[in-house]
């Protein structure tokens, strides 16, 4: 009998040894080409966002389409509340709508456009009037991160301002120069800040870009909170924030499962 524990004990033990091996060659998930899955994240994106007030009845979430990278996918001209499945559009990357049918388009799609355009390594694209952003873009006092969730701000968070190379003008990034002055702004960072308009977060993923967009508001508040306070505010480094958001993206799924219960109900 003791012999018979013996030789169940020395294989247990050799499975267990053969665990991290099973688990190395366990292929990675592809990402999803699944257009309806897509089209669906654009509307929990866009209806959780509206959800906590980072965008009101302006602002937009758009995707890559991941089986044609020249065209983007994006809701006709709706309150982000309102988007639902039916009404996601197909672009090229000069803006232009594939298949319009009488639909009005967002005035300011060439900010999708040109980002796209210029960072082929984006797949996703928010752009919001974030009320928490808004005093950052007209400001000295740079953005910065003061918790772990937004440590995607410690690559930097340029200030776009659209009156350095148009002058006077209704604010809005209305065609093709515009975005591309805001996208070359933006460079290879996660966020650019348009000046007294909002700001714009970018991802490999609709999901990173809204996790971006939501956290940038709720650290630009809180960074305010920090400031009021008084005294020196201790942000986090760059290594800090490169580690740190290395796990945000890996824990991304838990936060994205939450939101979508969160609007799903209201989604069908």
């Amino acid at each position: 009998m003791i012999a018979r524990w013996k030789v169940l004990f020395a294989i247990c033990a050799g499975l267990f040894a053969l665990l991290p091996q099973l688990h190395a060659q366990t292929p990675a998930v592809p990402p999803s080409t699944d257009g309806a899955a897509l089209t669906e994240d654009i509307v929990i994106g866009s209806r959780v966002l509206a959800d906590f007030g980072v965008l009101d009845g302006f602002g937009h979430v758009s995707a890559r389409d991941p089986k044609n990278p020249n065209h983007f996918l994006m809701s006709r001209s709706l309150a982000p509340a309102l988007v639902t499945a039916d009404d996601i559009m197909a672009f090229d990357l000069d803006g232009n709508a594939i298949d319009p049918r009488g639909r009005s388009v967002f005035l300011e799609r060439f900010i999708h456009s040109e980002i796209y355009k210029a960072r082929p390594d984006v797949m996703a694209v928010v752009h919001t009037h974030s009320p928490g952003v808004i005093p950052f873009s007209v400001s000295q006092m740079p953005l910065r991160p003061v918790y772990h969730n937004a440590a995607f701000l410690a690559a930097g968070t340029p200030v776009w301002d659209i009156r350095k190379d148009f002058g006077e003008t209704n604010m809005l990034v209305r065609d093709g120069a515009r975005g591309k002055s805001l996208a070359e702004a933006l460079g290879d960072k996660p966020v650019v800040l348009m000046r007294g308009h909002g700001d714009v977060t970018v991802g490999p993923s609709i999901k990173m870009a809204v996790f971006r967009a939501y956290y940038t508001d709720v650290n630009a508040r809180l960074q305010s909170q920090a400031v009021l306070l008084g005294g020196e505010v201790n942000y986090l480094t760059p290594g800090e924030g490169a580690k740190a958001d290395a796990v945000n993206f890996v824990v991304l799924d838990r936060i994205w499962g939450l939101w979508k219960m969160r609007v799903a109900p209201k989604a069908q």
